[in-house]
């Protein structure tokens, strides 16, 4: 792709989060109960996969949830609580064996996150968060959270057999509690709200703090200067305003700063942050510790994070920014989990780790064809080593859980809008053909693009964490969403 196409490729692509799979017309049909998406009627096992990847030892393809005690109350000659990290509704609790447990009003938390952003095919958002404003059918209903239909037949139209769903409730029956938003920008307060209190999902709220030039004041040509007065100067009265805006908004658990600004990436697909952090580590570390403290002075009542692609940041964190609560990272480790990353991590920088992206696309470039059966492998055994070193069980123990990208397939952030790419912004990674494909990352796929936004075509990873990896918290605020209010 030409510069020119690139640059604008990036500055939208990195607005919004990153990368959206869709998905073909191969498989069992897909039916609706009610208002729910069931699974396939002539599939396997969901998390079933090719014998080039065989479930490694110590994996078994059983969950179990984390063990829990509350705050103060931990079984007597077991295990006491060293540290508490923010008092108020959420907060952090640390334990004699080094573990770590996020709590909500007193009751142990578990993330089951979810980027959620279901942005229309042939246009190329202008800034972050259109989706929660769009009404294209002018019904006074948002779209996709409350009018998307699960296509059965796969004809790319909803027939008379085929009821109106919405996104909210199909993340909750899948047992979602969390979604991200990266930027605070264009947020419908009144959308989200209807999240918690119909749905009880809670919101993730990030801010890019410069990555992509977001927030920075910067220019694209130079990228964001963490050296530089003016911008960080910026960053903090964006920052600020983010705190002043949402702090007392029910649906927040916690704050999420940055974005793989410590990563360089790839200017030719959505990985290239555009700022110089990995090359000033001091000043970058310095500017979120400032920020941490600014906002635990704001708001006690949630723990704040800093999102990284990487390790290299880890000692200038421990050193400069102390008050962080949280690592989040964006991890792409393969099909048998994230390796050293939970002990990496609590080497360098003994902080709860939080797994800001993980996910697998469904598009097999080397065979040129769907492969449904490895991105559910793929998600399978990532969300079993999240649980596996999460508090009580035999890892780690510093998991605070995990964050899927991503919900719906993105057409836009390669190439023209309107096609579904399969091989402009390909990036190496280790999956089966060697590559993940930024335009087919989704649990669900947009069909042929014409009933965008509506459509949902479910991939057999959809239901492998509905009936399977989330099961347990699938029951939970069964509201009827034809009841639910409607954001404006």
């Amino acid at each position: 792709m030409t510069v020119k196409n690139s640059f604008l490729l990036f500055t939208m692509a990195c607005l919004l989060s990153f990368a959206a799979f869709s998905r073909a017309a191969e498989g069992a049909p897909r039916g609706v109960t009610g208002s729910a998406a069931t699974e396939p009627s002539s599939s396997g096992e969901s998390g079933s996969g090719p014998e080039a990847f065989p479930v490694p030892s110590g994996v078994s393809g059983e969950t179990a949830a984390p063990l829990v005690y509350e705050p103060g109350t931990v079984p007597a000659g077991q295990l006491t609580e060293v540290e508490r990290i923010c008092r108020g509704k959420v907060c952090l609790a640390k334990y004699s064996n080094g573990h770590w447990q996020l709590f909500v009003d007193g009751r142990p938390f578990f993330i089951r996150g979810m980027e959620y952003s279901p942005d229309r095919t042939g246009i190329c958002p202008k800034r972050p968060n259109e989706w929660m404003r769009s009404d294209i059918n002018r019904n006074e209903k948002i779209d996709g959270p409350y009018d998307s239909f699960i296509d059965a037949n796969l004809n790319n139209k909803r027939d008379p057999d085929e009821k109106v769903v919405g996104d909210f409730r199909l993340l909750n029956e899948m047992g979602c509690n969390v979604i991200r938003i990266y930027h605070p920008t264009n947020v419908n307060k009144q959308l989200l709200r209807e999240l918690y209190a119909n749905y009880g999902i809670y919101v993730i709220m990030g801010n890019f703090i410069g990555a992509y030039t977001v927030g920075s004041g910067a220019e694209w040509k130079h990228g964001t200067d963490y050296t530089d007065r003016k911008q960080k100067k910026i960053i903090k009265a964006e920052v600020e305003k983010m705190i002043k805006d949402f702090k007392d908004e029910p649906y927040i658990l916690l704050w999420m700063l940055g974005n793989e600004n410590d990563i360089i990436g790839s200017y030719e697909n959505s990985t290239f942050n555009n700022t110089n952090a990995r090359g000033n580590p001091e000043a970058y570390a310095s500017l979120v510790g400032e920020l941490c403290t600014m906002i635990k002075a704001m708001d006690p009542n949630h723990p704040v994070g800093v999102c990284n692609g990487g390790y290299s940041l880890m000692p200038y964190y421990k050193k400069l920014a102390p008050s962080i609560d949280i690592i989040g990272m964006n991890s792409y480790d393969g099909a048998y989990g994230f390796g050293v990353l939970w002990e990496r991590v609590k080497r360098d920088f003994d902080r709860p780790v939080l797994i800001t992206e993980y996910g697998c696309d469904c598009y097999n470039l080397k065979k040129k064809e769907i492969d449904e059966d490895f991105q559910a492998l793929y998600h399978k055994r990532a969300w079993l080593d999240i649980e596996k070193n999460s508090f009580g069980r035999e890892g780690a123990g510093n998991s605070l859980g995990g964050v899927v990208f991503c919900f719906l397939d993105k057409w836009w952030p390669c190439g023209r809008p309107d096609v579904h790419d399969t091989v402009i912004g390909a990036w190496e990674g280790p999956t089966n053909d060697g590559t993940f494909q930024d335009e087919w990352m989704g649990m669900f796929g947009q069909g042929d693009g014409t009933g965008s936004p509506f459509v949902r075509q479910p991939r057999k990873v959809y239901y492998l964490y509905r009936n399977e990896l989330w099961a347990k918290e699938s029951q939970r605020h069964n509201a009827d969403p034809a009841g639910a209010g409607q954001g404006n």
